[in-house]
């Protein structure tokens, strides 16, 4: 069996890559096809423990959505941003620290052949791959050291979509520049163009695509208009304008995200925005936290350098502040570790700090990460996280530090069994290292009275989308 390939392009980060993969994953999967998704190259501090280790939280959501097993080879090579000049290199799933050290051109020639053999592997295995690229196929100062874009097109001989944000303007400019950039055995790949977040009058776009369509022999085979409650998580850049869960918000809760630099995982506080009575708010200014009921310290992929951030925008008294009146306080992981005394770092992982002293903490950083699916109790809790006592939950770890109690102060209640949780003697901040809790079915109905999102209604909704709206004929065309 080889799988047919089905790639898609974007113009520019963020125009709609990940979300239109995902959608094709279910679509396809829905004619009866045993299908998988692909990215050699992901760059995000959103992940997701799968067997073998962590990938990209994109394509963790593409292989649900094609009703397929995660797997590490969906996403070989994962890049986490720890500052502006350096990534944690992940090679199928597990931390390479060689890879980390190594130039950018020269970490691609020495990883390409097992990303390729990972793309082998999968459409061995399927009857369609799903592949999505990274950013721009026609970064040409990247040419010689491309491993996602359109050496793996050329390579997996993939049909093509190459899909923009008309709603960025420039659509028509970025799709013909894109096109032009190519080598011609890669603008023959291209199948189709794709405009997305389109709003307004589609008549106005003519005689538009027809031009472009004349320049370049490739139609514009896909208008998607913009759609906003889609509910799939985002991967990155989703934080922006507060956000509400429906009807019920007043007198209901704010809950206030603080959206440090290197945040990490945001993905999982997207069922937030969708339930009712509450309101979500990303957090960069002490005033932004003004009159919220929550205050939650999300995860960070560099917590001593968040932590810098954290205290020179003043946000450390804020937080403080809201603690000491009584207000909530919720850590998780890198929060979890920031609402301690101290980071301690003997291995030169992420850096010595003292915390925030909120909770009888040190985390001590270790050279071994850890990358599981976990599944834990919470203790007896007070405050406005009694309705968690006893709750078990499920998620998932990924973190470097230890964290344990300080041995010079009062030992701090344990908040959650396993040495994952902990909180303070009132019962209002609470930091545990278990991503997901927002994802938890048993968590969401302890804390809101919710029912957990239900994934398989969204990206059913993601394939009826893409249905209404390509050209008749088009997706089944692309696997032929």
């Amino acid at each position: 069996m080889t799988a047919r390939c089905v790639m898609v392009l974007g113009t520019t980060s963020g125009a709609g890559k990940s979300w239109l993969a995902t959608a094709l994953c279910r679509w396809y999967a829905r004619q009866g096809l045993k299908v998988a998704p692909y990215k050699a190259q992901n760059m995000s501090n959103n992940a997701r423990v799968v067997a073998g280790g962590e990938i990209g939280s994109a394509q963790y959501f593409q292989a649900l959505a094609a009703r397929a097993e995660p797997d590490v080879r969906m996403n070989p090579l994962l890049l986490k941003p720890e500052r502006d000049t350096h990534s944690q290199v992940v090679l199928f799933g597990r931390v390479d620290e060689a890879l980390s050290r190594q130039g950018w051109r020269g970490r691609s020639a020495a990883v390409w052949p097992r990303l390729a053999a990972a793309l082998d592997e999968l459409r061995a295995e399927n009857d369609v791959v799903v592949i999505e690229g990274a950013g721009s196929p026609a970064e040409i100062n990247l040419r010689d050291a491309d491993v996602v874009n359109m050496r793996v097109a050329l390579h997996a001989a993939a049909r093509c979509l190459l899909v923009t944000d008309i709603d960025r303007g420039g659509a028509f400019a970025h799709l013909y520049g894109t096109w032009a950039l190519l080598a011609p055995q890669e603008r023959a790949l291209l199948d189709g163009f794709v405009l997305n977040r389109f709003r307004g009058d589609a008549a106005l776009l003519a005689p538009g695509p027809q031009q472009l369509e004349g320049l370049t022999g490739v139609p514009t085979v896909a208008t998607l208009p913009m759609w906003r409650g889609h509910g799939l998580p985002e991967e990155d850049g989703w934080y922006g304008a507060p956000t509400t869960g429906g009807p019920g918000v007043e007198g209901g809760r704010t809950i206030a995200v603080v959206a440090y630099p290197r945040i990490s995982n945001l993905d999982e506080f997207q069922p937030l925005a969708r339930t009712p009575g509450v309101r979500l708010r990303w957090a960069r200014t002490p005033q932004e936290l003004d009159g919220a009921d929550w205050v939650v310290l999300p995860g960070s992929k560099h917590t001593s350098g968040d932590l810098a951030w954290l205290r020179a925008q003043g946000l450390d008294r804020a937080v403080a502040a809201h603690a000491q009146r009584g207000g909530a306080v919720l850590g998780l992981c890198g929060g979890l570790q920031m609402l301690g005394e101290a980071l301690v770092d003997p291995h030169g992982i992420d850096g010595n700090a003292p915390g925030l002293g909120l909770l009888p903490l040190v985390t001590v950083f270790e050279q071994d990460k850890t990358v599981r699916r976990t599944e834990a109790a919470f203790s007896e809790l007070a405050g406005p996280w009694a309705a968690l006592s006893g709750v078990r939950v499920r998620g998932y770890e990924i973190h470097h530090g230890r964290t344990a109690q300080h041995p010079a102060m009062p030992a701090g209640p344990v908040a959650m069994d396993g040495g994952l949780g902990w909180r303070n003697a009132a019962g209002n901040v609470l930091g545990v290292y278990l991503h997901g809790l927002f994802e938890d079915p048993a968590a969401l109905r302890a804390l809101f009275g919710a029912a957990a999102p239900d994934l398989e209604a969204v990206f059913d909704g993601l394939a009826d989308f893409v249905d209404r709206h390509f050209a008749p004929g088009v997706l089944p065309a692309l696997i032929r």
